[in-house]
């Protein structure tokens, strides 16, 4: 029997289809390369933007033709998904699972550290999809960064939807990383997503001090305007941003800087905009991960009027594309 997994989402989901896959070779599956050779499909979606949930839907043609070929194959749907998009979808897939089946070899080694959020911004359903923010216990998040150090992972990932919330019996999560920066094992450590209200000092000092610590750091912004921030729920200013992103290069100086960042939020001016590429300018980040807005029912944003055109999205996300180009170009 094979079987063939397709991710789409973020790291999270990237960690649950290793897990996944471990669980299916356990069970005596081998690896398919292509879709239309396996017994068994497994989708891993996150439902957080649209498009990827409209990526789900295009793949019914895909199953049909699989199940000429293979009458017998059975196709699973597992990850993030919504209650309205699970309805759907049950008439696409055989089987619909919202919680995922435990280690496969990559060359980076993925373990979350927490599951689910508390933040509830505006624009996001993990709370809805994963639930309230729960932490797993340090001593297992230890014992599978030993076992992946032995079987020779140089790169692992610590993930959480917001890691700095990070909280077991007394161990927070700067303590976390101090902890797994001393484990034995020639590896790098790398972690996201923080929250810039949640990123301390003491979590600043201790990445500045352990070797083991990557020099790159994902940290999302979403905009460069105080108002439209508030709109989406994030506990900052961009002028806080900019004052945490000073400290921690203070520390830091040869670190690496990625963020996130939605253009085309509702009700964001042009002039709102220019203020995320007044941010971007000043802080001049190595990477920039950017999302055109797109409404998603469950979401606080949903009950606001979508009233930026999708042109003048795709314009904005060449201008902050462009910038990162240039930075890139002069380094």
């Amino acid at each position: 029997m094979r079987y063939h997994i397709t991710t789409f989402g973020c790291q999270m989901n990237k960690s649950d289809s290793e897990r996944i896959a471990a669980g299916l070779e356990k069970d005596g599956y081998k690896p398919a390369s292509k879709m239309n050779e396996a017994d068994l499909v497994v989708v891993n979606m996150c439902s957080v933007r649209q498009p990827a949930v409209d990526r789900i839907f295009g793949l019914s043609q895909k199953f049909i033709k699989l199940k000429i070929k293979n009458p017998k194959s059975k196709t699973i749907l597992t990850g993030c998904i919504l209650k309205k998009d699970e309805l759907k979808l049950e008439k696409i897939f055989d089987d619909v699972r919202k919680q995922p089946w435990s280690l496969s070899y990559a060359p980076s080694k993925f373990i979350p550290i927490s599951n689910g959020c508390d933040n509830f911004c505006a624009y996001c359903v993990v709370p809805h999809t994963r639930g309230r923010l729960v932490c797993r216990n340090h001593k297992e998040i230890m014992k599978e960064i030993k076992e992946s150090a032995a079987k020779g992972f140089k790169e692992i990932w610590l993930l959480g939807e917001n890691v700095n919330r990070y909280r077991s019996n007394g161990v927070n999560f700067a303590k976390l990383l101090k902890i797994a920066n001393n484990m034995p094992g020639d590896f790098k450590i790398r972690f996201m997503s923080p929250n810039p209200a949640d990123f301390s000092d003491e979590l600043i000092d201790v990445m500045a001090k352990c070797q083991k610590i990557s020099n790159y750091l994902n940290l999302p912004v979403q905009s460069g305007d105080n108002k439209i921030l508030k709109r989406m729920s994030r506990p900052y200013t961009a002028e806080q941003y900019v004052k945490l992103v000073k400290k921690i290069r203070e520390r830091i100086p040869d670190i690496n800087l990625s963020t996130d960042v939605i253009v085309g939020f509702p009700g964001e001016t042009k002039k709102q905009f220019e203020n995320t590429v007044k941010l971007f300018k000043k802080i001049k980040f190595n990477v920039a991960y950017i999302s055109k807005y797109s409404p998603r029912s469950g979401t606080a944003a949903f009950r606001l009027k979508d009233d930026v055109p999708i042109k003048e999205k795709k314009r904005r996300e060449k201008i902050l594309m462009e910038l990162i180009k240039q930075k890139k170009e002069r380094h």
